[in-house]
């Protein structure tokens, strides 16, 4: 997939797989298989990410190549498997807006994380900057609960 080559906002047009792979999971999968099958292909995603890591880096010559965006698909993943609403369509949005800007803002230590060696460095970060997105989406719906369908 090309998708992280989009002149604009390539992690983010990057994460849009993700998104799909969410929503077919959704409305595809019964109720008490989707936590376990969100988990497991975020768990394939980040062995990917990881494995394919210090390949991106050697080929792009650069740290976390904006081009890789395994590392995106991960973050998306990790955020829906910990913050859920019972709309759908709210899930998706709050979800990938929050995602997004947690990780280009990348509070800390999620910007330490892009210095650790090869793929982990890659995909660590966001997997942090998911963790700050998902906490900020619990308060968030705890204060505005109408915001999210509650």
């Amino acid at each position: 997939m090309w998708l992280g080559y989009s002149p604009v906002a390539p992690g983010t047009v990057g994460s849009l797989p993700a998104v799909l792979i969410f929503v077919l999971i959704d409305l595809l999968a019964p109720l008490q298989f989707q936590t376990p099958l969100i988990a497991t292909v975020l768990l394939a995603t980040c062995i990917i990410s990881i494995s394919l890591g210090k390949w991106a880096e050697r080929y792009w010559n650069k740290k976390d190549p904006r081009y890789f965006v395994l590392d995106e698909h991960a973050g998306f993943l990790v955020t829906v498997l910990l913050f859920r609403v019972p709309s759908l369509a709210l899930t998706v949005i709050w979800t990938f807006v929050a995602t997004r800007v947690f990780d280009i803002i990348k509070p800390w230590p999620a910007s330490k994380m892009e210095f650790l060696p090869h793929g982990w460095g890659i995909l660590t970060d966001d997997l942090v900057a998911s963790l700050y997105a998902a906490g900020f989406l619990h308060v968030a719906a705890w204060c505005f609960p109408v915001l999210f369908g509650q």
